[in-house]
């Protein structure tokens, strides 16, 4: 018979109630609850949900109840998970709850009763040397087979086989004995990762998770990693609490895409979490992508991990020419590229790249067909008469209509002159593919976008229309990228326009032949401000270095641990008055967020990161003890803080 107490987390969101309960054993349920399974328990009167997080033989209060139920005896939540997602919980100023929620699926009884045989485990097939562009590429594959947790920041070079790289990091980890995770952002991305997994590990050692697998599917794979079936999971952010046995590697590409940031509470992003697993698990880590973020930098400046990067020759032999279009050359040339959409440059370059029978990849920051209208006559912007929403037009032949509420203004005057004319402000996706169509007859013309993205093209002429993140791969490369409407992306009113910018640019440029082959790219954009620069160069260590260092000065993150609190002016207020913050913590604010509510800003030295979030986690206990009726909002680090 096991220890007569079960420690269980209630699964009740509230930051008050935020600790384990001690329940008693009943001799019946002995067997099944064991640490990590699933229970009910009475609480507060209710039945509801908890977990077993472990048994002890004692308990400080003199009358507990017993547990209900054992949901079942499967033991789901793995030890290593529930101490990272106590981790996770105190770095986000969240509850257990949550983020057992985030780590492990809901259970599918039917999937937990199919029979179970662990998969024979064949030879690997010999790791590939693909790493030996980079000078420390090799050790990084041979610190991985030996099982030493080695860091690692991976600046990609143009064209880069990203998810081959990935593929023979995680053969080499599985090689030494050890699992691996491996994180991407969207579909597409898994898709080729699950390719290049396939070819270097061979089939049925490895699993896909993802919350669009649908819950039968996702649970079956989570199933089979926490039974050790398979020693490597891949995913998108659903995947970051994967249970691995044995863990060896955590890695995650291009951690600069939003789509990493966990939109529920407590908002933890993968990043993020996969490097704590690498600190609890004494696991290796690879931070990989074409761009680098001020985060990854940070890392690589306090000495936590390695650059791996390409010596300049190898660089400059893979990319390809890229040229601004609004420097003083090409000003000279053109008086008008300061101003043009389609500068000459831009336009010579795909007239050229078609005729040479090769693809060309235009990038557009919008997508639709005029996504903002004006007034044609005094250039006022055009609002819906009825939320005062911004206008669009969906097509040529298309009546303006608000992206807000949907109503049609097929009468729209404008308030200040009454002109009933329109022109465009911003130009989308689908009427860039229009006017390049014009331009270029008899040259088939791609979209890729929201609607439907692709995964490939030809390698023959034609042109590609795209939205940044849906740019689709290229057979053979493109011959030219153009990237447009600069503007867009670096005007931005957020405190990474700079950085996205550039990981848009990169991702995109690196779809380009190499320059020797014929690949340009062109950006219509000053070629003096720091992303084009950075982008000119292939240089996106330089930026990030450049990025963290303004942000060290401005005091914004990663320098600093930001908090942010956001709801009822007087909600905010109670909350910021119940915390005990930190001595040194700034409160900055407030600013006015969606709807009638504020933003507060919490800025702290990153030593004081915990003291910070403790402080508001209990902060947020006693108002969900007082029954507050306003909710509060609290994110550390969020990525948008205006």
């Amino acid at each position: 018979m096991g220890s007569p107490v079960a420690r269980v987390c209630v699964d009740v969101p509230l930051a008050h109630l935020d600790r384990p309960f001690d329940y008693l054993v009943p001799e019946a349920l002995d067997a099944d609850a064991v640490p990590g399974t699933r229970v009910k328990v009475r609480f507060a009167g209710q039945l509801v949900d908890g977990w077993l997080l472990e048994r002890a033989d004692a308990s400080e209060h003199p009358r507990l109840a017993y547990l209900e139920k054992v949901v079942s005896p499967e033991p789901v939540l793995a030890p290593e998970i529930a101490r990272l997602a106590r981790a996770v919980a105190d770095r986000y100023a969240g509850s257990l709850a949550d983020v057992l929620r985030l780590a492990v699926p809901p259970r599918h009884a039917r999937v937990e009763k199919e029979p179970h045989e662990p998969p024979e485990a064949g030879d690997l097939p010999p790791v590939p040397h693909g790493w030996r562009d980079y000078p420390t590429g090799p050790a990084l594959l041979r610190a991985l087979a030996d099982g030493r947790p080695a860091r690692a920041v991976w600046s990609a070079l143009p064209g880069e086989d990203w998810p081959a790289r990935y593929a023979e990091a995680v053969a080499a980890t599985v090689a030494g004995g050890r699992g691996a995770v491996v994180v991407v952002a969207d579909a597409r991305d898994l898709d080729r990762l699950d390719t290049a997994l396939t070819t270097a590990l061979g089939p049925g050692r490895h699993v896909q998770l993802t919350a669009a697998l649908g819950p039968a599917r996702r649970y079956r794979a989570f199933l089979a990693a926490r039974r050790g079936d398979v020693p490597v999971v891949i995913g998108t952010r659903a995947a970051m609490f994967a249970p691995v046995h044995q863990l060896g590697l955590v890695a995650i590409w291009d951690d600069g895409d939003d789509l990493h940031a966990e939109p529920r509470a407590p908002y933890p992003h993968a990043r993020e979490v996969l490097l704590t697993r690498a600190q609890l698990a004494d696991a290796a880590a690879v931070v990989g992508g074409y761009a680098r973020t001020a985060e990854a930098q940070l890392l690589v400046e306090t000495g936590w991990a390695r650059e791996v990067v390409a010596d300049r020759a190898t660089l400059r032999a893979r990319t390809p020419a890229i040229a601004p279009t609004g420097d003083d050359p090409q000003l000279a040339r053109d008086p008008g590229a300061a101003t043009a959409r389609l500068p000459s440059l831009a336009w010579t370059t795909a007239r050229d790249a078609l005729r040479a029978d090769a693809p060309v990849l235009v990038q557009v920051p919008r997508r639709g067909y005029l996504p903002s209208v004006a007034c044609a006559t005094c250039r006022t912007p055009a609002r819906c008469p009825h939320c005062a929403g911004p206008l669009a037009l969906p097509s040529a032949e298309g009546a303006p209509a608000c992206r807000w509420c949907g109503r049609v203004a097929a009468a729209y005057a404008c308030p200040e002159c009454g002109g009933r004319r329109l022109r465009a402000s911003v130009t989308g996706a689908r009427r860039t593919a229009e006017e390049l169509g014009r331009a270029f007859p008899g040259v088939p013309v791609r979209t890729s976008g929201r609607e439907e993205v692709l995964a490939s093209v030809p390698g023959g002429a034609g042109l590609v229309i795209a939205t940044p993140g849906a740019e689709p791969v290229a057979d053979g490369g493109y011959g030219a990228v153009l990237l447009l409407d600069s503007w867009a992306l670096l005007t931005r009113a957020d405190l990474r326009a700079g950085e996205e910018a550039l990981r848009r640019w990169l991702a995109a440029a690196a779809l380009a032949r190499p320059a020797a082959a014929g690949g340009r790219v062109v950006v219509v954009a000053d070629g003096g401000l720091a992303p084009v620069q950075a982008l000119l160069r292939w240089d996106a260590g330089w930026f990030a270095a450049r990025e963290l260092a303004e942000r060290r000065d401005l005091g914004f993150p990663p320098a600093v641990r930001m908090a942010s609190v956001t709801g009822p002016p007087a909600a905010v207020a109670d909350l910021l008055a119940e915390a005990r913050l930190p001595e040194d913590a700034e409160v900055l604010g407030p600013v006015p967020a969606d709807g009638d509510r504020e933003r507060m800003l919490v800025r702290v030295p990153r030593a004081r990161a915990a003291a910070l979030a403790g402080a508001l986690h209990a902060a947020a206990g006693v108002r969900a003890a007082r029954k507050a009726a306003d909710p509060v909002r609290l994110q550390v680090d969020p990525l948008a803080m205006f």
